[in-house]
């Protein structure tokens, strides 16, 4: 009996003392917690592409804080697209600037694809997620065996008409960026259904209403990194890989082959050009293609 009792009492001694462990444990997260320091600028004056976000409307500041919150504790999200920009950017923003767009639309990109070739639900796929009728609408060949939707460059091309167009008919870039979500047809039918004429008086579907709000709070973190938390050396950001053009105008029937002849492989050459979605290219046009071939970066 006396043994029960000393056995029972050492079980509720090492029990008390596990809970006072962990309670110490969680206090001590929300102490670090508590000493975060407010999010930079914020509450504050903030654009999207030069027009101003009119944070001085009680919905429209709870709405931002909450995607700035949100991506800011979305940790590892934030750190891989911190990352990837340091290899997506430069070749999006010289395009945007060469079609006069802004360069805040290099953060919609963030938004749609985390900065990789993501395939949706619904069928939308590379950076820019485009679906595969839009894309032809704007130029890009989706085919099984070449899909331009998971080309960067033309795919960003694509999407710069995309945004021209929406530009002309809204009159506004905020419009232009919240139709890329919602449509051009759908946003002007909520505009006129509910007579109002900005983005931020509209009523809108939960993704079409947080969308601008987002690409806000990534270009907000993105800009100030540091302010967030996110304070990454800049040896650890992904780099753009060197790469030589070969003009190709006629058929190929073996990627793996023709990889080996480059003096890569197989899995390199499409890393590189995921725009070739098949094992081989049929091209009975002898339409010109340029396939690009790392020059360096994979040396053993």
């Amino acid at each position: 009996m006396i043994n029960n009792m000393n056995l029972n009492i050492v079980k509720k001694i090492t029990l008390i003392t596990i809970i006072a462990f962990v309670s110490i444990f969680f206090i001590h997260a929300v102490v670090v917690d508590s000493k975060l320091k407010p999010a930079k600028n914020f509450p504050m004056e903030i654009d999207f592409a030069g027009e101003k976000t009119p944070t001085n409307l009680a919905d429209v500041y709870e709405r931002l804080d909450r995607e700035i919150i949100t991506n800011t504790n979305y940790h590892t999200n934030s750190i891989l697209v911190l990352k990837r920009a340091n290899k997506i950017f430069p070749i999006i923003e010289p395009i945007l600037a060469k079609y006069g767009i802004p360069d805040d639309f290099k953060y919609l990109a963030v938004i749609e694809s985390s900065l990789v070739n993501a395939v949706s639900p619904a069928g939308a796929r590379g950076v820019w997620q485009f679906m595969p009728t839009t894309a032809k609408e704007k130029g890009l060949e989706v085919t099984d065996e070449v899909d331009e939707r998971y080309h960067l460059v033309k795919s960003t091309e694509a999407a710069c008409a995309y945004l021209l167009d929406a530009k002309e008919k809204f009159g506004n870039w905020t419009l232009a960026a919240a139709s890329y979500n919602g449509g051009m047809a759908g946003v002007q039918r909520q505009l006129d259904k509910q007579g109002v004429s900005s983005y931020y008086d509209l009523l809108l579907t939960e993704e079409t209403a947080r969308y601008v709000f987002r690409i806000l709070a990534l270009k907000e973190i993105m800009t100030h990194p540091e302010a967030y938390g996110f304070n990454l050396p800049k040896e650890t950001l992904y780099k753009n890989i060197p790469t030589r053009i070969i003009e190709v105008d006629s058929s190929i029937t073996d990627f793996a082959s023709f990889a080996s002849e480059q003096g890569i492989n197989y899995k390199i050459l499409k890393l590189h050009n995921p725009w070739l979605r098949d094992n081989e290219l049929v091209n009975k046009a002898n339409k010109k293609y340029l396939i690009a071939i790392p020059t360096s970066g994979y040396g053993k």
